[in-house]
């Protein structure tokens, strides 16, 4: 199981980045979300799934992050240039938390969703998951875990009952105007 960090120190595509990041608490999200400006990339990043190619990264794009508290996920609206919304990407996790330095990051399950402006849903990477699982990287109760949650988010998205999505703008300017952590 790999831990990742909202800030992504060790990516050595992103040439000039600025970070922001807040903890929120309302009605409708409690938790971390995190704002990652990829101001100057090195090259263009593109992700392939099953039914598309999207650029995910370049050159002023950026990344919102969400972390629900005590929910075994967090995730991610990548912007284009535009500020316009080219996936969502929910990353199904173990757990979630900050640095002392208050940067948050997730324990990676390997199991995720990616979900597109058309509402296209796509389960991704169930193989990564089986195999972590037969290798003993993560016990039967952490597969388990990511089964169950990836399934009732995929149902919330379906039934339109999943509210981060309607979150995304207000949070991404409402971050911007917060300082900048380095």
């Amino acid at each position: 199981m790999k831990r990742l960090l909202a800030n992504r120190p060790e990516w050595k595509r992103i040439l000039q980045k600025r970070f922001y990041c807040s903890y929120f608490e309302s009605k409708e999200f409690t938790g971390y979300a995190t704002l990652l400006c990829l101001d100057k990339v090195r090259e263009p990043l593109w992700a392939k799934s099953s039914k598309k190619k999207v650029c995910i990264v370049d050159n002023n794009y950026s990344w919102l992050q969400f972390f629900p508290k005590d929910k075994n996920y967090a995730m991610t609206a990548q912007f284009n240039e535009h500020g316009q919304i080219v996936q969502w990407y929910i990353d199904i996790c173990l757990q979630h938390g900050a640095t002392e330095n208050n940067i948050p990051w997730l324990d990676d399950l390997f199991l995720d969703i990616v979900v597109f402006p058309t509402g296209e849903i796509e389960l991704l990477d169930f193989e990564e998951l089986q195999n972590a699982f037969a290798v003993a990287e993560i016990s039967k109760n952490e597969y388990d875990l990511a089964i169950s949650e990836s399934e009732k988010l995929m149902t919330e998205i379906s039934e339109n009952k999943f509210v981060l999505f309607n979150l995304c703008q207000r949070h991404r300017q409402e971050l911007l105007q917060t300082v900048e952590v380095l």
